[in-house]
Order: structure tokens, then C-alpha cells, then sequence
């Protein structure tokens, strides 16, 4: 079964080398037959990767120690739900999943694009199988996963603890749909300059495929924050870790790209802007797969590999970026600027978004690769840690908070502050009300949770005023607000959700931590400390055994106001296989609150222990889940399919409604 995977691997290389050069030809010389390649290449390279994925996580499934990837991460005593997200779990077999997923986007866009005009469409999928080129032939010739050994060993090396979870099952793959999503962002942007065509049209073409890109790189990193809380031990959900930053740097270029297409879609401008963001963001995919497989940087979520693959992987990433920054500089003076707008308006505000967003991706950026460059440059090695992106990333956060319910509010080629403010006098209220409250109920000298907690209500109440306005609630009879919310488009829908989900975040995000408490301390069977309010009796630790690990389980017991509220376990367990330690977190989730408990090491007769009490915490993974409903909903708008004709009987409804 390997071999005959492997054998489709190769031949879903040599599919995407006449994916990426015959279409592309067709297209140049009008060669229709050439063109018509372009579907049927993508489909069967999809088919091609789909089963050599299946051969590998066979593989796995039957512990087929030939495979040496296999060797390398997985065991008999692996449960078998861990050999299969062991499959995407190392170097080798994760590079699978990423050309799969490549592979499922070609074949998506040959499936659903099938109404754009074939000439663009063949260059789309052209340059889509060119990059596949790229990372199959990074794949067969430095990080084949399918190599075999012999004889066969009788039992594998095991996987990384750490890697044991089921939020890794979720993680990488909702990751891999993010970065490599945005690569149909690339080809779109690739093929419109190649035929001179940015309008309207194309916008509308691109934004489905961005924002399915954005939903799944939103889950991936909230899913990966929500692993880091209850996994790694450490009591947080971020720690700007430069693997972290890689995958929020092309979130964040990502959501300025949705909001620039909005604009050229609308108003027929920002069209060098939005190619140039469509280049970029793909561009950073590309650096992030760089920085986790280069070996340059030492991290929990980054691959252990030779340095050699990464300089392959940073030659891809600058015949990728500079032949389409080179492409860009030749087509982009041609192309019209489109409508003018005033600097009030929404194009403005949105040109704003598009701004801060882009500043503070180029802060996170700086501040993750410039400790590399210094090293290579000089070899003093220097930390950039959370201090440095607290103090930037977060000034440029709160002017653009600030701009959000406004620019929503705000008329297309020329705004009014004044009159969108009065609609807004409800949100005004409540986070003059917010800060108020805080600084006179909880605590008078923490002036900036006051304020944290006032952008929230800023962001979160906006929102609901905005659709609220939109449906024109309690300004009409309750039956015409209902009639208009069903006929408003469900983008606008999300849109809400989108924006009510990012104040929940920060709602989540200022009250974890402004009123986190920490204590860590020396603890006996039978003592008891306070914690936030609850009392906490340690009841000491005991050996348990688990599928493939040994583990010592400590025990809690959490009293409030004398009755217990919670028995909560941690362990520290050691896997046989991998000879290795981790720490298992115990954690009591509750909406308002966690108490979140880690066992350490035995300290003379008692153990070391670190106890949390962490507030809305949950709040920041409920704000990201409300983001993704919201991208979900506004992939379901009928504008935003691609290349989706109206039904004959809508065409003449919809001219009527035209015409009034």
C-alpha cells in the first residue's frame, strides 16, 4: 500500500507540472482545448493526494514500522486516535496533509469556479498547480514520507507527549485550510494580472475563497490557543510565541484583504492595494510554513528538522513572492485607481482598517524575525517577548476598535461623524457607563481594564446598534422590522456576528488579564490555601496508568462559602515510549470563571503547585466561535458563490426591485 501511494505522489507531480504549464499556454495562445486541461488536472491531482494520504495514515493505523515516518512517530502502545493525528503530527506526514489541502482547493475552485470565464479560470488553476509543483518536488526530493527501511524495526519511537491531545486533531488542519486557502487568494490575484482584468467582478469572484481562508485560519488559532491553555501548563492562551505569530500574521493581512475587496467590490477601487494584500498574504503562509520547518527557531509547535529543508522552502518563498511582486510591478501602473471618495466616508474607514491592520502585521513581524536577522547578522541572540508586542501591537488595536462601529455606520462616498455618532449614542453610553463602573465598583487605579472593558462594550454594543439600524428596530411596527431583517442580505448578518465576536474577545481578553490571580506555593496532603475568593484543599497525589503513560494525579478539592464546588485532578505523566514528561493541567470551566491547577514537582514532603483563578477566559474561544459563525452565515450569501447565475425566475424580481 506505501509504495503505491508513494507512486501517487509522483504522479500527482507530474500532473501538477501540466496543471501549471499547459493551461497557462492555452491561455496565453487562446488554445481551448489547453484550457479545458486546467479542471480535469486539478480534480485528478486531488484524487491522486487524497490516496497516498490514505496509504500513510494506513500506515499508521496497521503500525507499518517499514515506513521510517512512521518509525519516527507512532508505537504499538500509541491509542489508535493518536495514530491517526500522528500522521500530520511531524514534518514529513504534515507536508501530506498540506498538498492535499492544496490539491482540495484546485479541485474546489475547478468544481465551483466552472462559470468564470475560462480563459481566467485556466490561469487560476495554472498557477495553483505551480505551487503545487513547488511543494511536491520539496516533498519527493528532501521530506518524502513514504521512505521505507529494512529490515523493519518491531516497535516505533513514539510521538511527542505533547502532541497526544485531541486539539491536535483540530489544530493543524484547520491551520493547513487557513494558509493554504489563501493560495487560491494568490492565484486569483496571479491570473487578473496576467490578463490586466481588477474590477468589481473579480472581487466578487475572490471573496468566497478569502473569507473560507480567514474562517478556517480563525478556528485554527483559536483552537491552537485553546491546546497552549490546557496543555502546555503554563496558565495562558497566548504568549507571542514566534509559531503563534506566524499564524497571526497572515490573519491579520488576511482580514485586511476581506475589507479591501469589500471596497473595490463596492466602489471599484484600492485595486492595486487589494492585489498587492492578495500577493502579501499568501506570501506570509509561505513564511510561516518557513519558520516552523526551517529549524531556525526553537518552539513547542515547531519541527525539529534539518536546516537544509528550510533553505528549499525560502527559495519557493522568494520565486513565489518576487515573481509576483515582479508581475505586480509590470501590470499595476496600468490598472485605473476607480471612484473617489471622501476621507470620511466608508471607502475611508475602511482604508483606515486596512492601514492599522497592516501596521500592526508589520510590528508583528518585525518584532518575530528581527532576533533571527541580528543572530545570523552579528550572532548575539536577544528575546522579544511580550513586553515588546504589548507595547506596539496593542496602541494600534484601540484606534482601530475605536473606528469599527463608526465605519460601519458610515455612508459610501461621503460620511457624516456627527450623525452616525447620534445613532451610536447608545454605545456611547454604555462605555462611558462600563469605565465608570469599574474604576467606582472594582478598582478606582486600574484605568486601563476600565478602559479594555469599555472598548468591548464599545465594539460589542456598535455592532448590535448597526444592525439594529439596519432593520430599523423600534423606529417601525415590530412587523416591518421582521420583514426587513428576513430581506437583509446574510452577510450583513455576519458581518454583526463578526464584529460581536471581536468585543467578546476583548472582553475576554482585558478580564483574564486584569484579574487573573496566581498562586504558586509548597503544599502537603490535607493543606488548605486561599484562592480568589474559594477555599482549596490539597488532598495529595496518587499513581495512576494510562494507555501508553505512568502518571502521579494530584487532587483538589475547591470549597465556596463551605460547600465544595469542585474536585479538580492534575498529573504529571511519563510516556514509556517517548521517555518523556508532561504536565496535564486541571481546569474547572465556568462562563465566568477557571480555576485552572497545575501539579509540579515533589518539593521534600510536599509538592509544588500552581493555582489559577482566571476570569472570562472562556469568553476569548465564545468571541472567535461567534467570528466563524459569522464567516460561515456569509459564505451561505448567494452574491458571494462564485460565478453563481441568478435563477431565470429571480432575474425579473430582482430588475423590478432595480428599477424602484
Amino acid at each position: 500500500m506505501i509504495e503505491y501511494g508513494h507512486f501517487a505522489l509522483a504522479l500527482a507531480f507530474a500532473v501538477a507540472l501540466v496543471q501549471g504549464t499547459v493551461p497557462l499556454w492555452g491561455a496565453a495562445r487562446g488554445d481551448v482545448l489547453a484550457m479545458r486541461l486546467a479542471p480535469q488536472a486539478a480534480i485528478v491531482q486531488f484524487l491522486l493526494l487524497l490516496f497516498a494520504f490514505a496509504t500513510l495514515m494506513h500506515a499508521y493505523i496497521v503500525n507499518d514500522f517499514s515506513v521510517v515516518n512512521v518509525f519516527e512517530n507512532s508505537s504499538t502502545l500509541k491509542p489508535l486516535f493518536y495514530k491517526i493525528t500522528g500522521v500530520w503530527g511531524n514534518h514529513e506526514g504534515s507536508l501530506v496533509l498540506w498538498v492535499l489541502i492544496l490539491a482540495l482547493f484546485g479541485a474546489a475552485v475547478a468544481v465551483f469556479g466552472r462559470h468564470l470565464p475560462q480563459r481566467f479560470l485556466a490561469r487560476v488553476l495554472a498557477v495553483q498547480g505551480l505551487i503545487g509543483v513547488g511543494f511536491l518536488s520539496f516533498m519527493l526530493f528532501t521530506s518524502n514520507a513514504f521512505l521505507r527501511m529494512d529490515p523493519p524495526p518491531l516497535e516505533g519511537q513514539g510521538l511527542n507527549p505533547l502532541l497526544q491531545d485531541p486539539g491536535i486533531a483540530l489544530h493543524p488542519p484547520m491551520l493547513y485550510l487557513g494558509y493554504v486557502g489563501f493560495s487560491t487568494a494568490y492565484s486569483f490575484a496571479m491570473a487578473a494580472l496576467l490578463e490586466g482584468r481588477v474590477d468589481p467582478s473579480w472581487a466578487r469572484w475572490l471573496r468566497p475563497w478569502v473569507l473560507a481562508a480567514w474562517l478556517f485560519l480563525t478556528l485554527g488559532i483559536a483552537f491552537g490557543s485553546w491546546w497552549a491553555y490546557y496543555e502546555l501548563g503554563w496558565g495562558g492562551w497566548w504568549f507571542w510565541d514566534p509559531v503563534e505569530n506566524a499564524s497571526f500574521m497572515p490573519w491579520l493581512a488576511g482580514t485586511a484583504l476581506l475589507h479591501s475587496a469589500i471596497v473595490l467590490e463596492k466602489r471599484n477601487t484600492l485595486k492595486n492595494w487589494t492585489i498587492l494584500l492578495a500577493i502579501l498574504t499568501f506570501a506570509l503562509s509561505l513564511l510561516g510554513t518557513f519558520l516552523v520547518r526551517s529549524g531556525v527557531l526553537t518552539s513547542v509547535h515547531a519541527f525539529a528538522t534539518d536546516p537544509a529543508r528550510g533553505v528549499y522552502i525560502l527559495a519557493l518563498l522568494v520565486i513565489a513572492v518576487g515573481g509576483s511582486l515582479l508581475v505586480y510591478a509590470w501590470r499595476a501602473p496600468a490598472m485605473q485607481g476607480g471612484a473617489a471618495f471622501a476621507p470620511i466616508s466608508r471607502e475611508g474607514a475602511l482604508v483606515l482598517n486596512n492601514l492599522l491592520l497592516a501596521t500592526a502585521c508589520a510590528t508583528v513581524l518585525l518584532g518575530t524575525l528581527y532576533p533571527l536577522i541580528l543572530e545570523a547578522l552579528t550572532g548575539d541572540k536577544i528575546s522579544v517577548g511580550p513586553p515588546f508586542f504589548n507595547r506596539t501591537f496593542l496602541p494600534l488595536m484601540v484606534p482601530l476598535m475605536v473606528v469599527l462601529p463608526v465605519g460601519a455606520m458610515m455612508a459610501w462616498k461621503r460620511g457624516d461623524v456627527l450623525g452616525v455618532l447620534q445613532r451610536l449614542k447608545a454605545a456611547v453610553a454604555a462605555t462611558l457607563a462600563v469605565i465608570g463602573g469599574y474604576l467606582a465598583l472594582v478598582d478606582p487605579r486600574a484605568l486601563g481594564a476600565a478602559l479594555g472593558f469599555g472598548v468591548a462594550a464599545w465594539v460589542m454594543v456598535g455592532a448590535l446598534v448597526e444592525y439594529a439600524e439596519r432593520i430599523a428596530l423600534f423606529r417601525v411596527p415590530l412587523a416591518r422590522s421582521w420583514q426587513r431583517f428576513k430581506g437583509l442580505p446574510r452577510s450583513a448578518t455576519a458581518m454583526m456576528l463578526a464584529h460581536l465576536g471581536l468585543g467578546v474577545i476583548i472582553l475576554g481578553i482585558t478580564g483574564s488579564s486584569a484579574g487573573q490571580v496566581e498562586r504558586i506555593l509548597v503544599m502537603q496532603a490535607g493543606d488548605t490555601v486561599e484562592l480568589a475568593g474559594y477555599q482549596v484543599r490539597f488532598e495529595g497525589v496518587e499513581e495512576v496508568r494510562g494507555p501508553n503513560y505512568v502518571a502521579q494525579r494530584g487532587g483538589f478539592t475547591v470549597f465556596a462559602d463551605g460547600r465544595v464546588e469542585a474536585v479538580i485532578h492534575s498529573e504529571k505523566r511519563f510516556y514509556l515510549i517517548e521517555r518523556q514528561t508532561t504536565t496535564e493541567a486541571g481546569i474547572k470551566s465556568g462562563i465566568l470563571r477557571d480555576l485552572y491547577f497545575v501539579l509540579g514537582d515533589q518539593s521534600g514532603e510536599g509538592w509544588t503547585v500552581r493555582l489559577y483563578y482566571n476570569p472570562l477566559v472562556f469568553w476569548i474561544w465564545g468571541g472567535a466561535g461567534l467570528m466563524a459563525i459569522g464567516g460561515m452565515i456569509s459564505l451561505t450569501d448567494r452574491r458571494l458563490r462564485v460565478g453563481a447565475p441568478k435563477p431565470a425566475s429571480s432575474r425579473r424580481g430582482l430588475a423590478t426591485q432595480g428599477a424602484v
